[in-house]
């Protein structure tokens, strides 16, 4: 029998922690803090965490194919070069909008940059304020949703021909048909809708079987989805409401890493999830086989010495996707 293991990781409180990204060379989990303004890489290895500051708010930070990193800064897509943590703008988005931010972003298979964008903090309330843009090698942007609430998780699917997303006030898991040569989608139709006490739909992965892994904010959990059926499979909650996003990683990219939020929590809530804003890593810790039962003796048959034994596994039970890189 296994159990799930869930332990904060990177005890740093975020305000809002979001976009992990495992970056296997150096056995670092990449992830950033919104509102914090910063981009932070923490190592498995050492325990220790590098940060880079940014100008605004930072939605998501992804490894580039050249070098470095690409990142979505307020409403401009930049080149961050760590080594020197120095940002060079490559493109825009929403550039006829000033209430709006860059939100959670991923690269596709073919090495497009895909990122959508949400209503602003601080700016009056307004609802369907954010989109869906791509953007390719040589920076070139496209709009492919308006009307978006709160633009969240994204992936593809093993055979690249399905698009997942998440557009978080619609309470939904979506899927559209995706078309990797040219990076056109369509089709759009319900893959999951959440339940009220499930929270938001946040960040979302695909594992290696082609199963959905989505964050629930102001749910406290990871949901376990089958997209091919809608039926939810697992629900691993986790000691913070706000759960954010997540990804595959360590070895073998078995273990599971969740970001989460302390922002907006009161201090009465704080006590209660001391570790809002951390980072969490799920993995699996023991197994046990059923006892071996052997007779002590023929004749004393009332005496028995019952064997269990115990293997210690590695991971969730289930292998997650390296990421993409951008390639421009």
């Amino acid at each position: 029998m296994s159990s799930v293991k869930v332990e904060s990781v990177v005890k740093t409180s975020a305000l809002v922690g979001e976009g992990p990204v495992w970056e296997e060379s150096d056995k670092t989990l990449l992830f950033v803090d919104i509102p914090g303004r910063k981009i932070h890489r923490w190592n498995s290895v050492t325990n220790q965490i590098q940060s880079v500051e940014t100008a605004d708010s930072v939605g998501f930070a992804i490894p580039r194919k050249s070098g470095g990193y690409i990142a979505g800064v307020g409403c401009s897509i930049v080149a961050v070069d760590w080594s020197t943590k120095v940002m060079t703008s490559l493109a825009r988005v929403d550039e006829d909008k000033r209430n709006t931010r860059l939100n959670d972003g991923k690269v596709d298979p073919i090495g497009r940059l895909w990122a959508g964008t949400m209503l602003a903090e601080g700016q009056p309330e307004e609802r369907k304020q954010g989109s869906l843009f791509s953007v390719t090698a040589d920076h070139t942007v496209t709009k492919h949703l308006s009307q978006v609430d709160i633009s969240n998780g994204l992936d593809w699917s093993l055979d690249q021909k399905t698009f997942f997303y998440i557009d978080s006030l619609a309470l939904t898991v979506d899927a559209f048909d995706y078309d990797a040569t040219t990076g056109k989608i369509g089709n759009r139709r319900v893959v999951y809708r959440l339940e009220e006490e499930e929270g938001l739909p946040d960040g979302m992965t695909l594992d290696a079987g082609g199963r959905l892994w989505v964050a629930c904010y102001d749910g406290g959990r990871v949901l376990n989805i089958d997209p091919a059926t809608g039926v939810r499979l697992q629900t691993i909650p986790l000691p913070a409401t706000k759960t954010t996003s997540v990804c595959f990683g360590g070895p073998d990219y078995t273990d599971l890493y969740v970001t989460s939020a302390s922002m907006g929590l009161d201090q009465s809530e704080l006590k209660k999830q001391p570790q809002a804003g951390h980072t969490f890593r799920v993995s699996q810790t023991l197994t046990c086989q059923l006892p071996e039962v052997t007779m002590a003796t023929p004749i004393d048959r009332s005496v028995c010495v019952c064997v269990c034994v115990c293997v210690q596994v590695t991971g969730l039970g289930v292998k997650g996707r390296p990421p993409h890189f951008f390639s421009g």
